[in-house]
């Protein structure tokens, strides 16, 4: 058998925003790379999932070339609202974090963008490779081998960074994990309907009946999610029932008016918090979702992947200017801390917002109590609003 061999300085598995923000980034440093996808360029572009961007990931994107079409489409937002027991109460995002905010800008968005600036810097991605597989991790001289229609590569690299997601197949080359792994016993019924944005901001609300959010992905598209059994078939909402729970769900009097408008997309999605320590092994490196999950609650999957992959690049960023090692090595122990407090406030956020199939009315009073302390609690209202903006980021991204 005849093997194409490709030499390179860092294999990435994955073309998701993890794997393409880090050849984008290595390739600033003058760092080598090759990326390696099992889906076709059309599935990667395609796949939709909301985007709410912290002001570290929108910092980080502008600061190194790829923020523009953001700039221009993304929605800046300086605030939410919770809704509970038919009150409100606006979280002031600037105000509470000395001007910092979020963006409102798909997750596909940010792919298609850092796809634009591979193929733009004359850089390839191996889209439908097939067969994709590690060798000699915990060597120095680490192999990727893939195959492309009838050709099989073998990609030889000084390092591999493992950003292929939950199903990929590089977390299972890290031997002696200790596994994280909570399920939540709902999912969240996802709609894209065409309307205008019933608020200029997302709203959070926490019913007797359920969950609810209410966000946007453009001035005339409107995504919308509620609470329900994840073993739902989609054929049991119809856009009747989804309408009607909304309007129940959002209810909180007449000055405010739910916009409804043809539901174009819907999904349901079960909600899980996943972990796995360490997050790398030899010259195997994790980042994004094949190391962790957060439920979607508190909007931190992307900007997580973002924040793996500012530390990986600065550790092979230092490694190939000084030949230094001590980076690589802390790699994951420098990204744990962040992560499990991330994971914190994703679960905290969930448990305050979401009914629970064993609630009582004890636990209903104690989301209640919690929502009332945020709204009367200057305090409350700042650790809330530093962990969904983003908190700051230890040290400066080697530019």
């Amino acid at each position: 058998m005849t093997i194409t061999p490709i030499r390179t300085q860092v294999g990435i598995v994955g073309a998701g925003p993890a794997g393409l923000l880090l050849a984008h980034l290595l390739s600033r440093q003058g760092i080598d790379s090759e990326v390696i996808e099992i889906r076709s360029r059309k599935v990667v572009e395609s796949t939709v999932r909301a985007g709410v961007l912290e002001q570290g990931t929108v910092d980080l994107l502008n600061e190194t070339g790829v923020g523009q079409r953001m700039q221009r489409e993304g929605m800046v937002h300086h605030g939410f609202e919770l809704r509970c027991d038919r009150q409100r109460h606006r979280i002031d995002l600037s105000g509470l974090t000395g001007g910092r905010s979020i963006t409102v800008y798909a997750q596909h968005e940010v792919i298609r963008d850092l796809i634009d600036a591979r193929l733009q810097s004359g850089r390839e991605i191996h889209f439908e490779a097939e067969d994709a597989s590690l060798h000699q991790v915990e060597t120095p001289n680490p192999i990727i081998r893939f195959r492309k229609g009838e050709i099989d590569h073998q990609v030889n690299c000084d390092f591999i960074a493992g950003c292929d997601g939950f199903h990929g197949v590089s977390r299972s080359m890290i031997p002696e994990q200790k596994v994280f792994e909570y399920t939540y016993p709902f999912g969240w019924l996802g709609i894209l309907a065409e309307s205008s944005p019933s608020s200029n901001e997302l709203i959070y609300a926490n019913h007797e009946r359920g969950f609810s959010l209410v966000s946007m992905r453009s001035a005339t598209l409107q995504r919308l999610y509620l609470q329900c059994d994840p073993h739902d078939p989609l054929s049991a909402w119809s856009d009747q029932r989804i309408w009607d729970e909304l309007h129940q769900r959002l209810d909180i009097g007449p000055d405010w008016v739910l916009n409804e408008g043809p539901i174009v997309q819907r999904n349901i999605v079960s909600m899980r918090s996943f972990m796995v320590e360490p997050m790398q092994y030899g010259r195997l490196f994790l980042a994004g979702d094949a190391a962790h999950i957060v439920p979607p609650t508190g909007a931190k999957g992307l900007n997580l992947a973002v924040a793996d992959i500012r530390n990986l690049t600065n550790a092979l960023s230092v490694y190939y200017r000084t030949g230094s090692t001590d980076r690589i090595e802390r790699y994951s122990s420098d990204c744990l801390p962040r992560i499990w407090n991330t994971q914190r406030f994703s679960w905290w956020m969930t448990t305050l917002l979401h009914r629970f199939p064993e609630d009582a009315p004890f636990r209903r009073r104690i989301q209640s109590a919690e929502f009332d302390y945020i709204s009367r609690s200057v305090a409350a209202a700042t650790s809330l609003a530093e962990n969904y903006v983003g908190l700051p980021f230890s040290e400066r991204f080697a530019l």
